[in-house]
């Protein structure tokens, strides 16, 4: 292995910088995923100028698929000079949107200091970014490596992931005898490896009423009144519940180490109309709409997640006069955890401890993220998320990723490429 490596990462540094501002500034935001094409077919430019064969994916016929939003994805395939393993470096290309309490501009990719500010900066075209500096400086330096490196471009990730990494991985692109290495330069933290997630259950609970005149309320049923016995029962019931269970995971922060519900929203009543400047007619709402997001640990089983929430609905149904609710399932994520031990775990570890000069700290994500569909739909386990960028600044206003940190991560991502495709010395 050898320290040149890392002097032609340092050399890329205007490089870095330039590729992670073209790529903040095409606003790729999701909903309702602009964009795609246009920086699927940059980084295909790109890629292809460095000696990767190239292919753009159309997701067709996936969640928010549509002539007007394709969700496009692109994958990248560089094979070396004799037979090997593959490591896949695989980012997603969508950002959230803005929000407000921005003082940069959010599609600008301003350079302040040793700051890149914009959306999307820190998750994740930061570490997409160092991870194709890593690659490229990697492939100057040992031309002749074995097995072939992979690097995607992936539609999607913010709302599940199902146009672009699932896609791809029902293809078999994830399969275990194709891909054996996968790195998720996702921003959590420079020093420390992101092992997996918790899962994850969302649902929409809708609870009935009868219509009637808002002055004569005896006349009807107000759906919302009931709504609010299922918060009442949550308050009193389910959320003291969540705070007793712990898991084992090393989720960060820590208060993430417990089940949570999240309300997502609620609606209650007649729809709100866009442009309207009238007044709400006086009516009895019939029906209200609540969406929870539950986030559950590796030691809960989903069955018994979904039904102690069931449990209590139907509770409130056989002992409140006139309740009655559906619920319709939304999405569900189970957990995911890569060992410790695993290959990609140890290697990443080791070249953490050899450009930083410490060993790594071992985390597990609060939310999930594409590793999911890698484990579940693709059946490989060796995966992990390594990236630049402080993830209590994803989707916050003015969100930054560090150079520093971006050319400490591309040097860690380049040194593994050596541990894992050059011959031991």
């Amino acid at each position: 292995m050898t320290d040149t490596l890392f002097a032609r990462i340092d050399a890329a540094r205007d490089d870095l910088i330039a590729l992670t501002q073209d790529l903040v500034r095409l606003p790729t935001l999701n909903p309702p995923g602009a964009l795609y094409h246009d920086i699927c077919a940059y980084l295909e430019r790109r890629l292809a100028a460095s000696g990767f064969d190239c292919q753009m994916i159309r997701a067709t016929g996936a969640p928010g698929d549509s002539d007007r939003y394709p969700r496009w994805n692109v994958i990248a395939r560089r094979v070396g000079t004799r037979p090997g393993e593959c490591v896949h470096f695989n980012s997603h290309i969508d950002v959230v949107e803005v929000g407000r309490g921005w003082t940069y501009d959010p599609f600008g990719a301003v350079l302040d200091g040793d700051r890149i500010y914009g959306r999307g900066t820190c998750d994740m075209k930061g570490g997409l970014a160092a991870s194709i500096i890593a690659a490229e400086c990697f492939i100057a330096e040992h031309p002749d490596y074995a097995g072939a490196i992979e690097i995607s471009g992936t539609a999607d990730e913010e709302t599940g992931g199902y146009g672009g990494v699932a896609h791809l991985a029902q293809l078999g692109f994830f399969s275990p005898d194709r891909v054996q290495h996968v790195i998720i330069p996702e921003p959590l933290n420079k020093d420390r490896i992101c092992l997996g997630h918790r899962g994850a259950w969302w649902a929409e609970i809708e609870t009935k009423g009868e219509i009637a005149h808002g002055s004569m309320p005896f006349l009807g049923d107000c759906a919302v009144r009931h709504m609010g016995a299922v918060m009442r029962t949550f308050e009193d019931r389910l959320f003291p519940a969540l705070t007793t269970r712990e898991t084992a995971m090393p989720v960060t922060p820590e208060a993430a180490r417990q089940s949570t519900l999240n309300i997502n929203s609620i609606h209650g009543g007649e729809a709100e109309l866009e442009d309207f400047t009238g007044l709400p007619a006086p009516n009895v709402p019939d029906s209200c709409r609540m969406v929870i997001d539950r986030r559950f640990l590796v030691e809960e089983a989903y069955d018994e997640v979904r039904g102690e929430v069931i449990a209590m609905l139907d509770d409130l149904k056989a002992n409140r006069p006139r309740f009655d609710y559906t619920i319709r399932d939304i999405n569900r994520i189970d957990p995911s955890m890569t060992p410790q031990e695993a290959p990609i775990v140890t290697t990443v570890a080791a070249a953490i401890q050899d450009v930083l000069g410490a060993a790594p700290a071992y985390v597990a994500s609060p939310g999930s993220y594409d590793q999911k569909h890698i484990d579940r739909i693709g059946r490989l386990k060796n995966c992990i998320a390594y990236g630049p960028g402080v993830l209590e600044l994803a989707h916050k206003p003015d969100e930054w990723v560090g150079v520093t940190d971006m050319l400490d991560s591309t040097k860690v991502m380049a040194r593994s490429l050596e541990t894992l495709l050059l011959p031991a010395s």
